[in-house]
């Protein structure tokens, strides 16, 4: 597996929240205090040029400068005040409003620098405050062919994982009306045929479980969980009825993050409230609050078992999804999400997101609608579990978002194949940002977008990076090694692809940093308190770590999102492991067959055991060699994550798996016929000592690769 598919891949597997193990953006520099540059007429004013003013602000809206990608942001109906100064260092104070204008120029700097660099073809961005939008704006195009600029009022993005917390709300909704019980196991609002079977767990998965992503459940999505072809689209039910995870550990020990979880708790408000959940989400969420250019619905034929499709007027609105290639943006096909609809499948504008987000921060009422009661909002304040200080514990579904000068925030990212978005709305500043982009390479814009917003605005100039620790330096050991996230399958060839690209590798820098690399890419954090607390913070940003400790030496971790645990693990689950094995039995396999045709007369006598060892010997290296292509093959197609998704099992794929399980047969009968070998017979009849070493070697290295790859789950083609 190369490094482009594992950073895109460890994101996307599932409509996920987009990965915390990450390289950080760096964060922007403080305004200086040099005198504020006149406003441009042609053009946005640049946020590094804005100084706040002295005198108020007259009542005007902020316009988008001429042939800006954009609709207007829509500001403030009330004088803006003269901003006081704030003894923090902070450019606002908390309680000051964002000034539109120097938002729109920020907002403008952050979003087009990402485009360019990150080669992202449109992004849709929307800030709400004080019950107001501040900023409305698109950037870019939603479509390319023919070319469609992005309208924040009328072009829908897919939201990914921003779906579920739609979801929690109807099952909220549920709880408070006294419908579902939260202590409940699931099974008792869910048809007979998908419920959580036992699986040798004495205790039962409870709602509360899947509003925490704690129900136990292995992490699989290959092949299914998106769709490019109408055909293959399955109802929801007869999905979870087919697609039902392995349970892995007990309900409520670990928080991994689950689609299917969140797709069985959208099944069962369906099945308690008698509707069908895209018009239960409508009926209560979308129409009541005016999100007319929303739904959970997908452009598609009508089939019987289905929903039906997406109305006309939205489906022609929907972004198309795109890849950067070395030859331009590719369009990818639509993404089918319908099957796990409650999990990832809505789509929606920024002012629409706009509306959801002043819903959240005026605790379920919006222009006189009430969504939901004080219980789902207090629950949507309330961690369900405790987890060290920084580090999300899931307000009931929603992610808590620990942003730059103590902030606190909750909401959701998402990650479809080709669209990365986050929302965070933030209380104590009355604030709700959002923001989406429709290529697979906007995850680290989405990613930071509002801490960056944050930080800006509200948090005074910090100076970055964090100095190192000489005590960490000291205590390396205790804390470097390779650790594995629990998020992942665990058999067959998707728990094989889940070890690839589910590891991480700590270590700590001479300058007493520690730095965790993920999919190409490093973030360094230094120790926040005693290192036997085992707590880190970002040198150049908010984000923490905290590590679990036994005898002072750390054993697992947990990233911001709390949406899985890193374990450490042993030398055998490392990739590198798996590679040297593979070059060596490569090496090996080679020079098995050059023996054939490099020995003279004298080194083909031999006893008929050793005949046959030769034959099976040969045979192996035959397959060991067609394994390892076929791997290349498959391996080489995974630069576009789509390609796995869709293909998956690919037949070149299955195939190296077979071949690799015969050769492991073959490694073993080896292995047993090592001491006839070695006897031989008379020594003028028998292999050389320098050929029977040399096929001990083959032997043990055939054989170890095999035992390695089997603990990997390659050696099930039939387990994909």
């Amino acid at each position: 597996m190369h490094l482009i598919f594992k950073a895109v891949f460890a994101a996307i597997l599932a409509v996920s929240a987009t990965s915390s193990v990450a390289q950080e953006s760096a964060q922007p520099s403080p305004t200086p205090s040099t005198p504020a540059a006149s406003p441009n007429p042609n053009g946005p004013v640049p946020y590094t040029s804005l100084q706040r003013p002295a005198a108020p602000r007259p009542k005007a809206a902020a316009s988008a400068a001429p042939g800006a990608d954009a609709t207007p942001a829509k500001t403030l109906s009330s004088p803006v005040p003269a901003l006081p100064a704030t003894p923090s260092g902070a450019r606002l104070a908390v309680g000051e409003a964002l000034p539109p204008a120097e938002l729109e120029a920020f907002v403008d700097g952050v979003v087009r620098e990402a485009m360019a660099r990150e080669h992202i073809a449109g992004v849709t961005v929307s800030v709400v405050q004080n019950g107001q939008v501040v900023l409305k704006k698109g950037y870019g195009f939603a479509d390319l062919s023919p070319a469609r600029k992005v309208d924040p009022d009328k072009t829908l993005f897919r939201i990914g994982s921003i779906s579920k917390t739609f979801t929690w709300i109807a099952l909220m909704k549920e709880i408070e009306a006294g419908r579902i019980r939260q202590d409940a196991p699931i099974n008792l609002y869910l048809p007979e045929r998908i419920q959580v079977r036992d699986q040798g767990f004495r205790t039962p998965v409870r709602v509360i479980n899947l509003m925490d992503h704690s129900p136990g459940f292995e992490d699989r999505a290959l092949g299914h969980l998106f769709e490019k072809n109408f055909d293959r689209v399955r109802p929801m039910a007869e999905y979870l009825r087919q697609e039902r995870p392995r349970r892995v550990r007990a309900p409520g020990e670990a928080s991994a993050y689950s689609n299917y979880g969140a797709a069985l708790a959208g099944q069962a408000v369906s099945y308690v409230s008698g509707k069908p959940f895209e018009r239960l989400i409508e009926e209560s969420i979308f129409l009541p609050i005016g999100m007319n250019n929303t739904s959970f619905r997908e452009p598609h034929p009508v089939k019987a078992g289905l929903p039906a499709p997406i109305p006309q007027r939205l489906a022609d609105n929907i972004s198309a999804g795109y890849r950067w290639t070395p030859t331009g943006f590719a369009e990818r096909p639509f993404e089918f999400i319908s099957q796990v609809a409650p999990a990832g499948s809505a789509s929606s504008t920024a002012a629409d997101m706009a509306r959801y987000m002043q819903l959240l921060l005026n605790a379920g009422t919006l222009d006189g609608a009430v969504v939901y009661g004080p219980r789902t909002a207090q629950a949507f304040n309330t961690p369900i579990r405790k987890t060290p200080a920084g580090i999300n514990g899931w307000r009931h579904g929603f992610i808590e978002y620990n942003l730059p000068g103590d902030h606190k925030g909750f909401g959701h990212a998402g990650g479809t194949l080709s669209f990365l978005s986050n929302m965070v709305v933030a209380p104590d500043l009355n604030l709700g940002v959002f923001i989406s982009t429709n290529t697979e390479t906007g995850g680290d814009l989405a990613r930071d977008f509002a801490a960056r917003v944050v930080q800006q605005f509200y948090v005074p100039p910090q100076p970055f990076p964090r100095a190192g620790s000489p005590a960490l330096r000291d205590r390396a050991s205790d804390f470097a090694g390779y650790y594995v996230g629990n998020r992942r399958a665990y058999r067959g060839l998707e728990g094989m692809v889940g070890l690839l690209i589910g590891g991480v590798e700590v270590k700590v820098t001479p300058e007493g940093r520690l730095a965790v690399a993920s999919g190409g890419k490093v973030r360094t954090f230094v120790p926040q308190g005693e290192l036997s607390e085992g707590r880190f913070i970002s040198t150049t940003g908010a984000d923490q770590l905290a590590f679990s400790m036994a005898n002072g030496r750390a054993y697992a971790f947990q990233t911001p999102l709390g949406e899985q645990s890193f374990e450490r693990s042993g030398f055998w689950k490392r990739p590198t492991t798996l590679a040297l094995l593979a070059l060596l039995s490569g090496a090996a396999a080679i020079t098995t067959i050059a023996g054939l045709f490099l020995r003279n007369r004298r080194e083909f006598r031999e006893t008929s055991v050793q005949r046959q060892a030769s034959l099976i010997q040969t045979s192996q290296a035959v397959l060991w060699l067609a394994a390892l292509t076929l791997f290349g093959l498959w391996a080489a197609g995974t630069s576009d994550v789509a390609n796995v998704m869709y293909g998956w099992p690919s037949a070149a794929l299955i195939i190296a798996s077979a071949c690799v399980l015969v050769a492991a047969v073959l490694a073993l009968l080896s292995l047993i016929m090592l001491p006839a070998i070695w006897r031989g017979g008379r020594r003028v009849d028998s292999w050389s000592a320098l050929r029977k070493a040399s096929f001990t070697f083959t032997v043990l290295v055939y054989t170890a690769f095999s035992v390695l790859l089997g603990l990997w789950g390659a050696l099930t083609p039939w387990n994909g």
